[in-house]
């Protein structure tokens, strides 16, 4: 990945993470990405160079989304405040805890949005920790607390499968390919499918969402950056969600803005 995502690319990318107004000032470093990156084999690494290079932009552009400081006039443009922040903003709602045998929430712990993917609920953070080495249900916070841990979560999240859905890694990277049942619901192979997956049942099948255009916006910006074309089907505005439960049960990030 580090043959992709230089040091000063990774700066170019997210330009302005570090600005005095960023509550994730100097947190997340390069190192911390490079090193969760390695510790997923085939993440940003499989197939072509296009193909590797429009994974990292969809990383960097779906995760830019949920931890954004941009707005519209912003110096250098809106998508370049990506990972801004790296806790919810705002006042998350409750401790974000499902009644669960296998991952009980610990008691005074709050599994709010956290990290360049902002994982949430303590059914995702049991599962997180378990695949990354941290203890997820007693130890949320780590979070926000470790870039290396931040980002491992990130991309646990990137490669992971979650069925009916495929993982957005297997979508950009082109191991994926729609089911006749796919096609029905006007789901094709692309960037769209991607925002499908992570936040299908709120912006999805609605015709265009602002939310979508920024996460395009972004994954546009690092496609020019990496030098690399957009590919195709890049919203999901004709897409029907995955899933029935994909749309009723909690989705597995919270939207930072």
């Amino acid at each position: 990945v580090s043959s992709v995502i230089t040091e000063s690319i990774f700066n170019d990318l997210l330009k302005h993470r570090n600005d005095a107004g960023c509550k994730a000032k100097g947190f997340y470093s390069y190192d911390a990405f490079i090193a969760a990156a390695n510790a997923f084999p085939g993440f940003g690494t499989t197939g072509d160079l296009t193909s590797q290079k429009r994974e990292l932009a969809a990383f960097f552009g779906q995760t830019s989304h949920e931890t954004t400081g941009g707005w519209p006039t912003a110096p250098d443009g809106p998508y370049a405040w990506g990972y801004c922040f790296k806790e919810e903003q705002g006042n998350p709602p409750g401790e974000y805890c499902q009644a669960s045998s296998q991952w009980p929430c610990a008691f005074g712990k709050r599994y709010y949005g956290r990290g360049p993917v902002q994982i949430s609920w303590n059914y995702n953070y049991g599962p997180a920790g378990k695949a990354v080495g941290f203890d997820g249900i007693n130890n949320p916070d780590i979070v926000a607390n470790d870039a290396t841990v931040s980002f491992k979560t990130a991309v646990w999240f990137w490669m992971t499968e979650q069925s009916p859905k495929p993982s957005c890694h297997n979508v950009m990277a082109g191991g994926w390919g729609p089911s006749g049942s796919d096609t029905a619901a006007g789901r094709a192979a692309g960037y769209g499918v991607v925002t499908n997956i992570i936040n299908g049942g709120l912006e999805c099948g609605k015709g265009s969402d602002s939310r979508q255009e920024d996460r395009i916006g972004f994954y546009k910006r690092y496609c020019d950056i990496l030098g690399v074309s957009y590919g195709s089907n890049l919203d999901c505005n004709s897409q029907k969600p995955f899933g029935f439960a994909a749309q009723s049960q909690p989705r597995l990030i919270k939207t930072v803005v």
